[in-house]
């Protein structure tokens, strides 16, 4: 029976590389010079530290420019707010979103059982399985959840006939 996957998953070594490259640009700048500017990933969090909002501001678009330069869509991170952490320094953590999450994967599959097609939808562990009897419907499923789901940037895997 064909299946195919729906997964949301982010290529975490051109993140890595965008973040190192955001470091070096602050590290450059000349508006950062003498500042707590800085940038960090540890594991799925991307921690911004500057001395005002501006700062992080503009840390954060350094950031967007080289993550879309390396190929990677910004809609995976989830920029949290901006917080101070003592002194005149705040902080923003972002989180690179990985696997979809159990609200967002019920609502892939009620989209498809509510669409009335001949295919269904089963949620595993940060991904969605579509499974049909024929491809055409598997490929109609595909158009469906692309033009719903235009929030996230899902891909789709283990295209199987």
């Amino acid at each position: 029976m064909p299946s195919f996957d729906t997964v949301l998953e982010t290529d975490m070594v051109k993140v890595k590389n965008a973040v190192e490259n955001t470091s070096k640009e602050i590290g450059t700048r000349f508006d950062f010079k003498g500042t707590a500017a800085s940038i960090e990933l540890k594991d799925k969090d991307i921690t911004l530290v500057g001395d005002s909002d501006f700062q992080i501001d503009q840390i954060n678009d350094v950031l967007r420019n080289k993550l879309t330069k390396a190929g990677v869509d910004i809609r995976f991170l989830d920029v949290g707010k901006i917080e101070k952490i003592g002194g005149d320094k705040v902080k923003q953590v972002t989180k690179v979103r990985d696997g979809i999450e159990t609200e967002q994967a019920k609502k892939i599959q009620q989209l498809i059982k509510g669409s009335k097609m001949k295919v269904q939808a089963a949620i595993q562990e940060g991904k969605v399985r579509v499974t049909g009897a024929k491809r055409d419907d598997l490929q109609a499923a595909m158009a469906l959840i692309r033009a719903d789901m235009k929030d996230l940037p899902l891909s789709f895997d283990n295209f199987r006939d």
